[in-house]
């Protein structure tokens, strides 16, 4: 056997040596990658009260978050209405991203006006694709909104043709289902909210209260302050909005004390029992399924 046939044998230890390394250099990067998140919402605020705290979280970690909000919120003030209100309140949900480092988009569909079109179908999926999402959180499909309620069916219907190749041909199809993920809340029929992941935010307190108080139009309005129900309403607009971010932030008190033993099994004992604020999400049957250990790894916060 001369030199020449001899080469292939000799260079096959090296070549094993070379897989072998690029095999575990492929698992790290696997470990270490990115993720793209994109979170839907009703109106400019849904996105940022549901999920701003892992938004923030997540955003601080490198991965990518977008919020989405399908109407523009062009009615929800007693004072102002129109274009007016839907400029500012997209300014405001801006202003919020930039506190969250994070992105968003606001759909120039009237407040109170969103159906599930087959035409609104299709651009909640192109957003999906676009975004190359990983990671989709929406309203269940159960409130006291309609917004809300069609903004969980459409993001429910579109989830399905997101990996179909030839439904919005002008966007990329998804290599795999995204996971989905719902919003905490407290409705009970006609199925309750049942906690998947609950996710303590206390490191990011401040940096969602900060983004939230970006939204005045939403939150200080004397009119509208507290949909209108509150009496002795404060005259000073800077304490209205200071009493109602206190009470949306409450809410997050209130989801750590209803989903107490979520967090202690997630946490463990210690660190369960001490988280103040949280927020909690439910995994849609609709999209990839996945573990707990599996969501906890995709979350930020958990070791």
């Amino acid at each position: 056997m001369n030199k020449l046939t001899k080469l292939p044998f000799l260079f096959i230890p090296v070549l094993l040596l070379l897989l072998l390394f690029a095999g575990v250099s492929v698992a790290q990067s696997g470990e270490n990658e990115l993720l793209r998140i994109i979170a839907f919402g009703a109106h400019p605020d849904d996105c940022e009260i549901n999920a701003g705290g892992v938004a923030a979280m997540w955003a601080a970690q490198g991965h990518a978050f977008r919020c989405v909000s399908l109407t523009n919120g062009d009615i929800g003030h007693f004072g102002m209405s129109g274009g007016e209100l839907a400029l500012r309140r997209m300014q405001e949900v801006e202003a919020a991203a930039e506190i969250l480092g994070i992105s968003t988009r606001v759909f120039d569909i009237h407040d109170g006006e969103l159906m599930p079109t087959l035409e609104n179908r299709k651009e909640v999926a192109r957003e999906i694709r676009n975004w190359q999402a990983d990671i989709v959180m929406v309203h269940r499909r159960y409130d006291y909104h309609a917004d809300h309620r069609y903004s969980g069916v459409l993001v429910d219907d579109a989830i399905i043709l997101v990996e179909a190749k030839f439904f919005t041909p002008d966007t990329p199809p998804l290599p795999r289902s995204p996971v989905v993920l719902y919003y905490d809340d407290r409705f009970q029929r006609p199925l309750p909210f049942v906690p998947d992941i609950v996710v303590s935010i206390d490191d990011v307190v401040d940096q969602k209260r900060a983004a939230l108080e970006q939204m005045p139009s939403q939150f200080s309005d004397k009119d509208s302050w507290t949909y209108g129900r509150a009496e002795n309403v404060p005259e000073d607009e800077e304490t209205r909005l200071r009493l109602r971010i206190d009470a949306l932030m409450n809410r997050n008190v209130s989801i750590a004390d209803r989903f107490r033993t979520n967090l202690v099994e997630l946490y463990g004992e210690e660190a369960g029992n001490s988280i103040q604020y949280a927020e909690a999400f439910q995994l849609s049957e609709f999209g990839r399924q996945v573990t707990v250990d599996e969501l906890m790894q995709l979350f930020p916060g958990f070791d």
